[in-house]
């Protein structure tokens, strides 16, 4: 059985059943009191020491069934953590379980958790706090086997000053009073399906909720509440759908928890919660289709997992997959190739960043020694994609391959997985095919950088009037610049809008006389839909009209979302009269930023850790 590069635990040895948490959250001190008593079931015969993933946590004491336990520290690894050994008073044999409880800490810095100051909430008079566990930021939370390839149920009694609330990647199970203070709550969760360590996830803040569907609450704070309510009205047919295609929803409840703008990512699947960020609330539910990406993750990702984050592609791929039939069966094939298309174009975008070379961009990369976080990219989601989708070509049509999907999903309920397994399935289950699935460039899907071995040939009847649009205004002298009117761009859904934008950051920098043109016929500079302003600004600065410059920067610290923020920050940087003020800026709003983003931009702009320097 293969260990896991990013975690030091051995799950060869045992494995965690099942976690019980008691949280006790520190506002004043920027920390989580903790307690947790692990279940673990023995692998082994004469089994005496167990080692546990943290990262930054201050361990208190340690007891096994009750009895006292020596433990020591490991050295601390650049992004793995430090490795909690513990010798047991006693020996197991294969089969045993035991309970292992740990009293800490976590730190001020803790990569899991962004404590916000009342000022970067959107109610202003509230601290915050919320979690992002994935890939492996759960040990800076709780000391656990953090790895994708060990699933558990848990429990957790959280304890919050009395005016704030509390939610979980878990099912609400009451509150009371504090016994041990009179002015804080303790809210209960408890998760009964099996999930990895990654999808453990905590929000405190003053939080309400709005009932949208009979299984989906919205939570945010107030002031997001209702816009949520309308944005993601349509959850319940999502979910219906997504039935229809993959199986029964396992998880229960399924709500969504718009956080503060800080969030670093569209959406996270947290079982039960998925997180969203409040750059999708565009007012037309036209950015909805990252909840379908969600929902699609509770079979794909939450319910099949990737055995270690080498096979992020597992999750990803076929969750965008899903999530795209979901877009087909709610609007039309037409629509689901066309977002097809779009990703292919993500992918290229990536693999420029990176470089054609580089091993990142392999489906199935090695991380010996890489941290996950610098991985992360839409390669494993996109060229996952292509690959599913180059397959269902292959075997005969979406309805076909779907049944493939299902199946997959049904026979790996509740476990991880490797690449190999579901090759291996893939061949098992289309077994009259498997010579089509031999002359497959199985090694240059899986194995080889850059970009895919096949493209495939998707429908281009919706981008059609993009790629139109966009190369009249590619090929328009100055004398036709009197042709473009308002009406161009109002016959255009804003999927098409984005598209059409696309498609002009994938040419050459248009001349400032034609961005200045569009921004007068269009008006571009007043849309609110974050994905349209996102490639907007970045056509802007990229073109060096000055007066973009101060709006990308403001976009780009506004909101913490890394697809635009890192991308805004990296344009104006290469705009050479602003390089500075782009540093400057990101040094002035560093503290107030994820710190995963953080960290990533500072890599983009060259910044070290503690000063700025010029490249």
């Amino acid at each position: 059985m293969s260990s896991d590069p990013c975690s030091f635990s051995s799950f060869t040895r045992c494995v965690t059943k099942h976690l019980n948490l008691s949280l006790h959250v520190d506002f004043d001190r920027h920390v989580i009191r903790a307690k947790v008593a692990l279940t673990v079931e023995v692998l082994e015969d004469r089994f005496s020491a167990l080692t546990l993933d943290s990262r930054d946590l201050k361990i208190l004491s340690v007891s096994a069934n009750g009895q006292a336990a020596q433990f020591t520290m490991g050295p601390k690894h650049s992004f793995k953590g430090t490795p909690l050994e513990i010798t047991l008073p006693f020996d197991l044999s294969r089969g045993q379980h035991v309970i292992v409880e740990v009293t800490y800490e976590t730190s001020p810095s803790a990569s899991a958790l962004q404590w916000l100051t009342p000022e970067q909430t959107a109610g202003k008079k509230h601290p915050y706090l919320f979690s992002q566990c994935q890939a492996h930021h759960c040990r800076s939370m709780v000391p656990c086997q953090d790895s994708p390839s060990v699933k558990h149920t848990y429990y957790a009694q959280v304890s919050v000053p009395k005016d704030l609330v509390a939610v979980m990647s878990a099912v609400r199970d009451g509150q009371e009073a504090d016994p041990q203070d009179n002015n804080r709550v303790v809210y209960r969760f408890r998760q009964p399906v099996p999930m990895p360590s990654y999808l453990i996830a905590i929000v405190v803040g003053a939080l309400e909720s709005r009932e949208i569907g009979p299984r989906t609450r919205v939570w945010s704070e107030r002031e997001f509440v209702d816009k949520a309510a309308f944005e993601f009205s349509e959850t319940e047919t999502m979910l219906k759908t997504a039935e229809d295609l993959a199986g029964p929803y396992v998880w229960g409840q399924y709500d969504i928890l718009v956080l503060p703008p800080s969030f670093p990512y569209g959406g996270m699947e947290n079982p039960c919660l998925t997180f969203a960020t409040p750059t999708l609330l565009a007012g037309d539910k036209s950015l909805s289709n990252v909840i379908a990406h969600e929902i699609s993750h509770s079979w794909t990702g939450n319910l099949v997992t990737n055995k270690t984050w080498e096979h992020f592609w597992l999750n990803e791929g076929h969750t965008v997959y899903l999530e795209r039939m979901i877009g087909r069966c709610m609007e039309s094939e037409q629509f689901r190739q066309f977002k097809a298309m779009g990703g292919w174009k993500d992918l290229q975008d990536s693999v420029n960043t990176f470089g054609a070379n580089n091993p990142l961009t392999n489906l199935v990369p090695s991380l010996q020694e890489v941290d996950p976080d610098d991985a992360f990219s839409s390669v494993p989601y996109e060229k996952g994609f292509a690959l599913l989708y180059h397959l269902e070509e292959l075997m005969g049509g979406p309805e076909v391959f779907m049944g493939f999907v299902k199946s997959y999903i049904q026979l790996f309920a509740y476990s991880s997985v490797t690449t190999d397994e579901w090759k291996n399935y893939l061949f098992t289950y289309f077994k009259d095919k498997v010579d089509v699935l031999n002359k497959v460039d199985w090694n240059a899907w899986m194995f080889t950088p850059g970009m895919p071995p096949v493209k495939p040939q998707y429908d281009t009847t919706m981008a059609d009037a993009c790629i139109a649009l966009s190369q009249r205004w590619i090929k328009a002298k100055d004398q036709d610049l009197s042709s473009f009117k308002e009406s161009d761009l109002k016959t255009l859904s804003s999927h098409q809008v984005i598209e059409f934008l696309s498609l002009l950051l994938h040419e050459a920098a248009l001349p400032l006389t034609h961005v200045k043109k569009m921004q007068e016929v269009y008006d571009l500079n007043t849309c609110m839909n974050a994905e349209i302003r996102f490639r907007w600004l970045r056509l802007c600065v990229r073109s060096k009209w000055e007066e973009a410059v101060p709006m990308a920067l403001k976009m780009a610290t506004e909101q913490g979302r890394m697809k635009f923020t890192r991308p805004l920050f990296r344009e104006v940087f290469l705009f050479e009269k602003y390089r500075e003020e782009a540093v400057s800026v990101f040094l002035a709003h560093r503290a107030a930023m994820h710190p995963v983003t953080s960290g990533l931009v500072s890599k983009d702009l060259k910044v070290e850790a503690s000063t700025a320097s010029s490249p």
